[in-house]
């Protein structure tokens, strides 16, 4: 596959990622209507990526967002110290007393389970890294003087306002300068694009977007909502077939697409999904082994743990069929965990990679 990456020892990252960082506040077996506690996690689309490509793969990371200058802000950053995750390209803003000027986001999200399914209800709006804007990050020096192999960045953030879309064109167009391999999770959320312009707007501004884009990433849904290509309605199942004219039509149109990444699910219930993904490359598409009637505890973030598992196999072995059984299985494993981000270690990922089981590790 033709990915050039840039050689590790000129680069002080391996990857680093571009977007929101919120406080999940998480009520356990609860709901939130009724909790009177929560756990506290932080969890963010791109973050989460960047976190599990250090915590269970070991890589050098960063993260690029920013939070207001309060004890809310000083918590997250505390939090993604305790990830690994290097903080010193976080911007902060100062904070006005009540968050008028700018505040940091907070996710109230329940796990589903059984009939009923998950909830999230984000609470973001005027966030401190919504109001980024270009000019703010200094991506000359991150890509051309500190150097980085992989940057990661995604629909969440460039739905977050009008500016932050602009801020991730600003980004991948230095990283391309450079010869920084990107990648960009579509994560179509609706919630995010109906209040301005919804999907009209959604693919206006992908399709900016996705040119600069060496991997892509999602799932039927957003190919279709993001990029406006007809995914038609024989992609809701874990069948391939289904996705080959789409997958042609995609690689036409951006041939710059190097691979794709996709994850397939199929919901028998909150707690109890079949699993699995492909990656397109070359006109091949390469599916991981497949997980069915994966228990599941906490879905938020499988998503995101498949994609920084893909990555790592495409960063490290160049294999796509090794690559996303990689995700996959990253993908399955934080899945059976708690909170937005990854718990497991590479020798795990590998450990069910190669048909392990769940019986005690004694």
């Amino acid at each position: 596959m033709n990915l050039k990456l840039r050689p590790r020892e000129e680069c002080k990252y391996d990857a680093i990622s571009l977007g929101e960082i919120m406080l999940r506040l998480d009520p356990g077996e609860g709901r939130v209507r009724t909790a009177r506690q929560f756990t506290a996690w932080e969890g963010g689309g791109e973050y989460n990526v960047t976190r599990g490509l250090r915590r269970c793969f070991g890589l050098r990371t960063a993260v690029v967002t920013a939070f207001a200058k309060n004890d809310v802000g000083y918590l997250l950053e505390d939090m993604v110290l305790q990830g690994g995750v290097s903080t010193e390209y976080i911007q902060w803003f100062d904070y006005d007393g009540i968050g008028r000027s700018c505040r940091n986001g907070l996710n109230f999200t329940e796990r589903g389970f059984g009939v009923r399914g998950a909830i999230g209800i984000s609470d973001r709006a005027n966030t401190a890294v919504s109001q980024l804007k270009p000019g703010m990050i200094d991506w000359e020096k991150i890509f051309g003087q500190d150097g980085v192999r992989w940057f990661h960045t995604g629909g969440i953030f460039a739905a977050l306002s009008p500016t932050t879309a602009e801020v991730v064109l600003e980004a991948v167009k230095v990283a391309k300068k450079y010869g920084t391999i990107t990648s960009y999770d579509l994560n179509y959320r609706p919630s995010l694009w109906n209040a301005i312009g919804g999907k009209e707007k959604c693919q206006e501004i992908n399709k900016q977007i996705a040119p600069y884009i060496d991997v892509m990433i999602g799932n039927e849904e957003d190919f279709g909502a993001c990029l406006g290509f007809d995914t038609g309605s024989s992609l809701d199942s874990l069948n391939l077939d289904g996705y080959k004219a789409m997958l042609h039509e995609v690689s036409e149109t951006y041939p710059n697409f190097a691979a794709i990444g996709n994850t397939l699910r199929e919901v028998h219930s909150a707690s109890d999904n079949d699993w699995s993904a492909f990656c397109y490359c070359d006109g091949e598409i390469y599916k991981a082994k497949q997980y069915d009637h994966l228990e599941i505890l906490d879905r938020v973030g499988g998503g995101d743990s498949f994609a920084s598992g893909l990555i790592y196999g495409l960063m490290e072995t160049g294999d796509p069929e090794l690559a996303v059984n990689y995700g996959a299985a990253h993908g399955a494993l934080a899945m059976t965990t708690a909170g937005d981000t990854s718990t497991a270690r590479k020798e795990e990922v590998e450990h069910l990679m190669g048909g392990g089981s769940a019986r005690v590790a004694r």
